[in-house]
């Protein structure tokens, strides 16, 4: 890899501050590219999503809570 400085005069600080910030992106990418997609829980099949919750009371505004995933107006 190499990183070439286009404009002004970094200090070898801001130098390491980006090195170490670029390697740090780069090996939590390696890492999220090594574990396999299924240990990732889907939207719609997440277990907080499953839970069972109270219906909404026959009121005016119950159809806002029907359709919020936390059913939290």
């Amino acid at each position: 890899m190499e990183i070439k400085v286009e404009r002004g005069k970094p200090t070898p600080e801001e130098l390491a501050a980006v090195v170490a910030l670029v390697q740090a992106r780069a090996a939590a990418a390696e890492a999220e590219a090594e574990e396999p997609p299924a240990a990732r829980p889907a939207g719609w099949s997440e277990p907080a999503r499953n839970l069972p919750r109270a219906m909404p009371r026959p009121t005016p505004t119950a159809w806002r809570m029907s359709s919020r995933p936390g059913g939290a107006a």
